[in-house]
């Protein structure tokens, strides 16, 4: 499906790192969350062992815990929901918008309005089920989908009319733009996630960004521990976790960040071949960009059917080619657990299902050749 784009430079950031005797909490880390501030323009980075130990830090910097509700979308990867649960919290979806599966703001904000009103209102957004000890409304979750930032001006607007935190998760969305504004700085907090398809890897890594000094130093103790400022190794004055990104990781994080316009250069050359040899096939929609979309940092290309069956006939035709695609996304309220918790249905989420039914990921990542965009092109055409 997806490829990294590693040179020699990346292979020697990572040795150089190896011959010294810090491979953990050294200087690569310090190195690498500058790197990020830096290019976001954030005042504080925190470098993490994954996406989703980021969103779970951001969590519960937030104050998030047993009973609280958030607002999320269940057109998303798993962990967007999972960090909710980790602390105890209800994930309460909203549909999105059918053009590019973000988070739909117009249904947002009835659905705090009716959240906080209470009473009949509030129970056509909430789950069936799980509500035994539910508390009060306190964040929105947005995700930026497939690196496309969501609406944030409204997102935030809404945040900021009914007291939310709101937290976004561009875990897929590094380096794209929203109105001339970095994505990962458009909410309180900011995560971006470095697994092997993303814009930059390195293996395995996140990075939460925010301006908030003491949530920032709250969240670099989580990841450590729970060691405070101050603290000796084996004083620990939080609840921590083991969250932390070792210094091979950071290293090539580093690389990959001194490389980065030319690293989404090439994923939106690759974007660009596809849309001109995909264009205007009957029966396929091509992903949908925004005008707020400044510059859009592509993650995944992801080509929409008619209906469930076509896309099914098209991937296992596909895949009979050896060419590997994958439905994006499976949405996550019909997950079994999620149903088995929560009580959702399939019909909750009408556009969210249909998004999820019709789509289909196809081979993408910025070391892919003109060929061989060319051959996966063709044997779509010719099967339309």
């Amino acid at each position: 499906m997806s490829s990294p784009d590693l040179t020699d430079l990346e292979r020697q950031a990572v040795l150089d790192v190896v011959e010294t005797r810090h491979l953990s909490m050294g200087p690569k880390i310090k190195e690498f969350e500058q790197a990020i501030q830096t290019f976001c323009g954030s005042k504080f980075a925190i470098g993490v062992n994954s996406g989703t130990s980021g969103l779970h830090l951001c969590l519960l910097a937030a104050g998030i815990g047993p009973g609280d509700l958030v607002l999320t979308t269940s057109f998303s990867f798993i962990s967007s929901t999972n960090v909710i649960l980790y602390c105890g919290a209800i994930p309460v979806y909203v549909d999105v918008d059918p053009r590019t599966g973000n988070i739909d703001p117009v249904q947002l904000e009835q659905a705090v309005q009716d959240i906080q009103a209470g009473g009949e209102k509030a129970k056509k957004w909430l789950p069936r089920k799980g509500m035994e000890n539910a508390g009060s409304l306190k964040a929105i979750l947005s995700v930026d989908v497939f690196g496309q930032p969501a609406d944030h001006d409204t997102i935030n607007r809404i945040a900021k009319k009914y007291n939310l935190v709101h937290i976004e998760d561009s875990c897929e969305a590094l380096g794209s733009v929203y109105k001339d504004r970095p994505a990962g700085t458009l909410g309180d907090f900011g995560v971006f996630a470095f697994y092997p398809n993303k814009q930059i890897t390195t293996g395995e890594g996140g990075m939460v960004i925010t301006n908030d000094e003491k949530a920032a130093i709250h969240m670099a103790s989580l990841r450590n521990q729970g060691r405070a400022v101050g603290d000796t190794w084996l004083s620990h004055t939080h609840l921590g976790y083991n969250y932390r990104l070792n210094e091979m990781s950071a290293a090539l994080g580093v690389a990959q960040m001194s490389r980065f316009n030319d690293l989404r250069a090439s994923r939106s050359q690759v974007a660009q071949w596809y849309n001109q040899r995909l264009n205007n096939l009957p029966g396929l929609s091509l992903p949908y960009i925004t005008t707020d979309t400044t510059l859009m940092s592509w993650f995944v290309y992801v080509v929409h059917f008619e209906n469930r069956a076509e896309r099914d006939r098209m991937a296992q035709s596909l895949t009979d080619e050896n060419i590997p695609v994958r439905p994006y996304f499976i949405p996550i309220h019909i997950q079994p657990f999620i149903v088995n918790q929560f009580g959702y249905q399939a019909e909750d989420y009408p556009i969210t299902m249909s998004l999820g039914e019709r789509g289909l990921a196809i081979p993408f990542s910025g070391v892919m050749t003109e060929e061989q965009v060319d051959f996966v092109s063709q044997k779509i055409k010719h099967y339309l």
